[in-house]
């Protein structure tokens, strides 16, 4: 039975991508002045996105998602291309040390986001078509696991733990929920722990993250130099903050503000209550999202809209996370509020297809 879309959810996307515009001039004025010359240069680039991720929710609320199932294996293919392509010098473009964009003029593509969507759709009819071997470890978990960890090592390739980490835990997230014994995933975490361990060793710069993690003060102008700044942006902030565009640490204090770290200025310009504000648009998108799964009988749809689901809300704690220093930094974005274009248009897809499953519940 076919009912409307979810205007509740829809609406609150869209409300928190305006947010999102306002606060990305007012983090990044400072800067885009100085480097560019124009103070609207980012919220322009990243209006320009937000308009194309509204056509996209439109026209994805309107195509029945059980074509994500019949095309499931062939979108995951095209998703491996392209992760394999921007690897190659030449094609993909270096940006902030890694190989993850496809550049185009002052655009960018990161196609591990693309990925994100692409994995969800493939491990929703999976699980799906296997529901009663899940049980089983060897027939059933163990194959989606080697999918899941072939894409890992692409995406940690270029490298992009954050994005990757958003990945495994959503998808690992989904796999939970499919009635897996809880046992396993206490030895898969024991086992992923070591491996997290093995890759912070290889890559001498993650190290250094953790050690300024841990203790910021160890490196204040180097590697602690973000989430001190950080911090230093989110303690004055009191219960109302310091009022909107009054930031201080956007003047060449905490780098890049309007991206990884944006919620850091909104802690300072609007206090706890804007954090307030913040965490309850997102509470209240994955609540949607989740009751959008519940109420949805077909097995397929109710696992693509949790996997969606958790895939922003995970992303959204992760970004939350390092800004207030509970975790090393990832370069995780904050969906529907951070600078960058790949993130809010896969974002706006993954609303756009739980709108249209709940509009065929």
């Amino acid at each position: 039975m076919k009912k409307g879309i979810d205007k509740p959810l829809l609406i609150m996307v869209i409300i928190l991508s305006i947010f999102g515009l306002i606060m990305i001039y007012s983090a990044s004025f400072v800067w885009a002045e100085y480097k560019f010359n124009d103070a609207l240069h980012f919220v322009k680039m990243q209006a320009i996105f937000f308009l194309i991720g509204l056509v996209i929710i439109y026209i994805t609320s309107k195509i029945d998602y059980h074509l994500y199932y019949k095309y499931s294996n062939i979108i995951l293919l095209i998703c491996a291309i392209l992760l394999i392509l921007v690897l190659i010098p030449g094609i993909g473009s270096v940006r902030n040390g890694s190989r993850s964009w496809f550049g185009i003029g002052p655009l960018g593509i990161q196609p591990s986001e693309l990925a994100k969507i692409g994995l969800i759709i493939f491990v929703a009819k999976y699980l799906t078509n296997n529901e009663r071997i899940m049980k089983s470890i060897i027939h059933g978990v163990l194959p989606i696991l080697f999918v899941i960890g072939f894409f890992f090592f692409i995406i940690m390739l270029e490298p992009d733990f954050g994005t990757s980490m958003v990945i495994v835990c959503t998808l690992i997230a989904m796999i939970f929920i499919s009635g897996v014994k809880v046992s396993f995933f206490l030895k898969m975490g024991l086992l992923g722990l070591v491996g997290i361990v093995g890759i912070i060793i290889a890559a001498p710069y993650r190290m250094m993250r953790i050690v300024s993690f841990l203790n910021p003060w160890s490196d204040p102008l180097g590697s602690g130099y973000q989430i001190l700044q950080s911090l230093y942006a989110i303690g004055p902030g009191g219960i109302l903050g310091q009022g909107f565009f009054k930031s201080r640490q956007k003047y060449f204090y905490l780098p890049e503000p309007q991206t990884d770290f944006i919620f850091s200025i909104i802690s300072e310009e609007l206090g706890f209550l804007g954090v307030l504000i913040v965490t309850s648009a997102f509470f209240f998108i994955f609540y949607r999202g989740i009751k959008t799964a519940l109420e949805t009988h077909d097995l397929f749809g109710k696992y693509l809209s949790f996997g969606l689901s958790f895939g922003i809300v995970i992303q959204a704690i992760l970004n939350l996370a390092v800004v207030v220093g509970l975790v090393p930094v990832t370069g995780v974005t904050l969906p529907f509020l951070s600078y960058g274009g790949s993130s809010l248009l896969v974002s706006m897809l993954s609303i756009g297809i739980i709108l249209n499953i709940s509009k065929n519940n």
